[in-house]
């Protein structure tokens, strides 16, 4: 299994052991793709998840650059697209140095 895939299952692990719901994982549409997708109440939270291990180039969290977002936006709209109704939505990011859960942070709300 790579890097990616465990920092994504640990990812959904912490959220689930938060009290989100696991919708979706690894959606992917032409011109963007999202980690996760949950359910938090209401609410729609569509998740990224990066694991960076040298804070040297800015750590997870700045990896998720303009581009990174562009796409993350342009997936979620596509998974609205079939969605009934227009749910309350929120862009998360979980971000960790490395496959620890001591090592997770939960950004929410970040775009």
């Amino acid at each position: 299994m790579s890097r990616g895939a465990e920092a994504e299952n640990l990812a959904e692990r912490y959220l689930v052991a938060k009290g989100l719901e696991i919708l979706e994982r690894n959606f992917r549409c032409r011109g963007g793709e999202i980690d996760l997708i949950a359910r938090d109440g209401e609410t729609l939270v569509f998740v990224e998840v990066r694991l960076r291990g040298n804070p040297r180039f800015g750590g997870a969290a700045a990896s998720i650059d303009r581009r990174k977002q562009e796409r993350w936006q342009h997936a979620a709209r596509c998974y609205l697209a079939r969605c009934h109704g227009e749910p309350a939505c929120r862009f998360d990011a979980i971000v960790m140095s490395g496959l620890e859960a001591a090592r997770i942070e939960w950004l929410r709300d970040v775009l």
